[in-house]
């Protein structure tokens, strides 16, 4: 089904489905009929030699330089030439593409002046499957990520390479074989494609919908170690986080009730009077961290919706309004990727601290030391405590701020900028390095729950038990954990755990 964009909001979903799932997009003709109306604005200022940036001037330090008539459509090529100046190995096809329909939402709104053929070219890429290379490193989010839109204007014009089905080639070829006709750039039209903050846009996209699948599976985590711990479950009752009010908590803890609703191994008696905090406040830790990502959403959805570029165009405004401003700055998303890679972290410090209560025996309410049979012998699962401990720590590091590192540019004509790209590269790896401290809690939960038989689990973390065992079996004796490990993490990110769960108790929030 095509992603229908000009009119309708565009939400985080529409973007993953044409990035990952490569979703075709079409462009209402009220969109072009935007587009038009602002390019004629446009062409009647150069024909007026008015003075605009970026289009007859030149940029950043250079914006005081006045470009003669000749030089306005030349420019916008060596525009795209000299901030292509990236650096390191290609980006994934699926951030580009992000990157491509964040950009194309934006030439749409008709406030950037391009021409038409430049959004329709930039379409048939996406459509066809011509995604840019573009190199991982090299903007710091300020004019926009320019080095890598750059990249990807290349493509537009037959220049650079591209991938296409699945080989890397030169953009021209690209084009050729899928039947699209390289685009030539007019006045505007090379900065049009560049000057916003669209490669993080398109990262966040994507790192919000995989955190989102990680916050929740964390709960099922959560929830299957208190389970075996037999943890007091007064610290989940709905009433108490309704008293305190945060959304995210009663969500956090609804989930796991739902999840431990029917566990033999809770319907026993010995509880204690109150568990330790890494058991009681995960509502409030994980509910933050859903909060959070709930902010995240706005943010990152007000800024698919809006108009980053610069300049920007008012054609109906007292005759037609040029206005130049920084709406491509890249602080509004690297502020909430800088917290969405807190979250993760966090979620990821409180599961090795759930992780060394099932391994601790003198915490673990029972069960053997390094839940294993011969300890002593056997060393069980104690090394994979390590192992969390190491990724932890890393994401701990990750953790410090990019967003205030800001180095001027352009000869202090740019001197602030965001550093949203390094925010935004060290947010996708906290994800990661915190699925996979999830993935071991839950193989240490498993074995745990092995220990705790004849007492059944609840359907809801029985689900899981029984995913995890179809990958990783029961530890009876000693082997090298680090394949059950990457098993574990697989099952985290690609998303089996949760579906696993909710296959068997229905949605969770």
């Amino acid at each position: 089904m095509a992603l229908r964009i000009g009119d309708d909001r565009l939400k985080i979903e529409g973007v993953v489905q044409v990035a990952r799932d490569r979703d075709t997009i079409e462009l209402t003709d009220s969109a072009f009929d935007r587009i038009k109306h602002c390019r004629a604005f446009v062409d009647k200022k150069i024909g007026e030699h008015a003075i605009m940036y970026g289009i007859t001037t030149g940029i950043g330090e250079l914006s005081e330089v006045f470009l003669p008539p000749d030089q306005v459509k030349e420019f916008q090529k060596y525009i795209v030439y000299s901030h292509a100046a990236g650096i390191g190995e290609p980006m994934d096809e699926e951030i580009v593409r992000a990157a491509m329909v964040s950009r194309i939402k934006v030439l749409t709104q008709g406030h950037s002046g391009c021409r038409p053929i430049i959004v329709e070219t930039l379409r048939d890429m996406l459509n066809k499957g011509v995604t840019p290379v573009v190199c991982k490193r090299g903007s710091v989010a300020a004019c926009g990520d320019l080095a890598p839109m750059s990249q990807i204007a290349l493509v537009v014009i037959g220049e650079g390479e591209a991938f296409f089905e699945g080989k890397r080639m030169p953009a021209r070829d690209a084009l050729e074989k899928a039947g699209i006709k390289p685009a030539e750039f007019e006045a505007r039209d090379g900065l049009a494609c560049i000057n916003g903050s669209n490669v993080i846009t398109g990262m966040s996209t994507l790192q919000l919908t995989d955190a989102w699948r990680f916050i929740k599976t964390a709960e099922i985590a959560a929830a299957m170690t208190v389970e075996v711990l037999k943890a007091n479950m007064l610290a989940y009752d709905e009433r108490l986080h309704k008293v305190r009010g945060y959304r995210g908590a009663i969500e956090s803890a609804s989930n796991i009730r739902k999840m431990t609703a029917d566990s033999e191994i809770l319907a026993q008696k010995d509880k204690k009077v109150q568990d330790s905090y890494s058991m009681r406040s995960t509502p409030q830790v994980i509910g933050s961290a859903r909060d959070t990502h709930r902010w995240c959403r706005e943010m990152v959805e007000t800024e698919l919706n809006g108009v980053g570029d610069n300049p920007i165009f008012f054609p109906d405004e007292d005759g037609g309004t040029v206005l130049t401003g920084a709406n491509f700055q890249g602080t509004p998303i690297a502020f909430p990727l800088e917290a969405l890679g807190i979250a993760a972290t966090t979620i990821g410090v409180m599961s090795e601290r759930r992780s060394n209560r099932l391994l601790n025996k003198n915490l673990s309410v029972g069960l053997p030391a390094f839940l294993t049979e011969g300890a002593g012998m056997w060393s069980g699962m104690m090394l994979v405590q390590y192992t969390q401990g190491q990724l932890v720590s890393e994401c701990r590091v990750l953790s410090h701020p990019a967003a205030t590192g800001s180095i001027p540019a352009a000869a202090d004509q740019e001197d602030f900028v965001s550093m949203g790209m390094t925010t935004a590269i060290k947010t996708r790896k906290i994800i990661d390095l915190s699925a996979s401290v999830v993935g071991i809690e839950l193989m240490c939960a498993a074995q745990a729950a092995d220990f705790r038989k004849p007492l059944k689990l609840a359907r809801g973390t029985n689900a899981v038990y029984e995913c995890i065992r179809d990958h990783v079996p029961y530890m009876k004796e000693d082997r090298p954990l680090h394949i059950d490990n990457n098993k574990m993490a697989e099952l985290v990110k690609s998303g089996e755990i949760l579906k696993a769960a909710e296959a068997a108790v229905g949605k969770l929030d």
